[in-house]
């Protein structure tokens, strides 16, 4: 992680949108993490483990071979938090569907991801389908766009970070989320987010995080 973290303070959000077209499905089933390479109709049949097996690449991959780069449209079926953890943790991700295909209760896990621009959530509670959006910025934030076509080299550049808690899914309250600007020193702020100060440095602007709960 620590690798990975260092080289995306160089990462420019200009690129990422544009980087990777593909849309990614990855799910856990029996300890066996499947990679996949979908087309679109696959994300109306959320946790149909042998639909994905057909009609998308897929592969079964170890844990520490999952490419934590960046991803455009990515999906996760998942059963348990420490996996989710596990796969989406300091990954930077654009666009970000999450459904829950085990049961509730879940753990309660912190999950930081760079970037996030959407998040899609779906789950099955008491036999009720429960999925909500959030936007986090939009294309047609003008503000949110100018900061994120800053240069890749810009030791000012504003980082953009969210902050999950899977604890949303066990419950029917509304997705939710705030966002705190201006942030140049975390560790000040929020002193119990763990390791997200270490990768800032003081040449470093400032930076956006945002709780989604």
């Amino acid at each position: 992680h620590h690798l990975f973290l260092v080289g995306f303070l160089g990462f420019c959000l200009d690129s990422f949108v544009q980087g990777q077209k593909n849309n990614t499905l990855i799910f856990t089933k029996e300890s066996t993490i499947r990679n996949c390479t979908c087309p679109d109709d696959i994300s109306d049949n959320d946790c149909d483990y042998s639909l994905a097996n057909l009609i998308c690449n897929c592969k079964t991959v170890l844990p520490y071979t999952i490419d934590k780069s960046y991803y455009n449209n990515l999906t996760i079926w998942f059963t348990e938090t420490s996996m989710l953890r596990m796969l989406l943790n300091f990954t930077a991700v654009y666009d970000l569907k999450l459904s829950l295909c085990g049961t509730i209760p879940l753990s309660a896990k912190y999950l930081t991801i760079w970037g996030l621009r959407r998040l899609q959530i779906k789950s099955e509670i008491n036999g009720q389908i429960r999925e909500q959006s959030l936007t986090i910025y939009s294309s047609h934030d003008n503000e949110a766009q100018g900061k994120l076509k800053m240069p890749c080299r810009d030791r000012n550049m504003i980082t953009y970070i969210a902050v999950l808690d899977t604890s949303l899914f066990n419950g029917y309250s509304p997705l939710k989320s705030y966002s705190v600007e201006n942030i140049s020193n975390i560790t000040d702020h929020f002193p119990h987010l763990p390791y997200l100060d270490t990768f800032f440095t003081t040449n470093n602007k400032s930076c956006i995080i945002t709780f989604i709960y």
